[in-house]
């Protein structure tokens, strides 16, 4: 194994030198510090809390949660994991893009419907990765709005059920930039007819999306045929996951053409191409991409 290699980020660098200058003031003068410099240290904190006690600490904290410096990066997975319920979720996602002044690049959230979706997509123009698994979103809002997320890098449309093949065309043909895509099905929503060969969600991602570079169909339907149209058409191909994916066989010449994945795994049994340890494919990887 190489040795591992701890990267310091620009932000972390930023936040350093944040606390190392508010240290050096003995009366912990906050409100000197630059706005954008205080949201790098605020963002640590989750979202609803951010919300709901961050502002009443005192006026420049309540200023800087009410700029766009904190929601560039907007993440309330967990919170809408608890909550639970697909209106709130709608209802607090479009304040805090609206807080963001439509500079936000990353979103996180679960169970969105259709109103936080077009809120979200007509006001993400600088809108790179997008996660929005257990959605509500349908096929019409898809197509309707798809447009305004030209820079879309990383889609997450986990368990989006009513999400079909014709919206996940929608997206391959509107956001040419798409390098890493989740379309997974959680066990607990696996239909009874699983094993029932359907390709055409496998064969409109290769037909559209060949860019891709992350790839991950857990429990999917298709057979050896759509896996076969994938590896293909996406040539640049680096991570693929299709556990759980019944129909795949691995006939053939599948078995072979796999072998060029960095990352392959299947059945449970994760297939790694080691020969070059800082290269290796990982679930996060294209997650704090800009």
């Amino acid at each position: 194994m190489g040795k591992t290699r701890k990267v310091v980020s620009g932000e972390e660098n930023a936040v350093a030198v944040a606390v190392a200058v508010a240290a050096k003031d003995e009366r912990g003068r906050w409100e000197d510090l630059n706005p954008e410099i205080l949201a790098l240290i605020f963002v640590r904190i989750p979202a609803d809390e951010m919300v709901r006690k961050v502002p009443l600490v005192c006026k420049p904290w309540m200023e800087a949660v009410a700029g766009p410096y904190c929601w560039r990066d907007i993440n309330v997975a967990e919170w809408c994991r608890r909550r639970n319920d697909i209106r709130a979720v709608d209802l607090a996602v479009s304040k805090l893009v609206r807080w963001s002044k439509c500079t936000f690049q990353r979103l996180s959230a679960y169970r969105l419907g259709n109103p936080g979706f077009v809120f979200v997509a007509n006001r993400g123009k600088c809108l790179t990765v997008l996660q929005m698994p257990m959605s509500d979103i349908t096929d019409d809002m898809v197509l309707k709005h798809v447009t305004s997320l030209p820079n879309l890098k990383v889609l997450d449309i986990s368990d989006c059920s009513k999400i079909t093949v014709k919206g996940l065309e929608a997206f391959g043909n509107q956001c040419k930039s798409l390098v890493c895509l989740r379309r997974n099905l959680s066990t607990q929503r696996i239909s009874a007819d699983l094993t029932a060969i359907d390709d055409s969600e496998a064969k409109i991602i290769a037909k559209t999306m060949s860019n891709l570079q992350q790839l991950e169909l857990c429990y999917g339907r298709f057979g050896d045929a759509g896996l076969s149209e994938i590896l293909t058409n996406c040539k640049s191909l680096t991570y693929l996951d299709i556990e759980g994916s019944l129909n795949v066989k691995l006939e053939g010449d599948l078995e072979e053409s796999v072998q060029r994945i960095e990352y392959f795994r299947f059945n449970g049994s994760p297939c790694i191409d080691d020969s070059d340890d800082e290269s290796s494919g990982s679930e996060g990887s294209y997650e704090s991409e800009d």
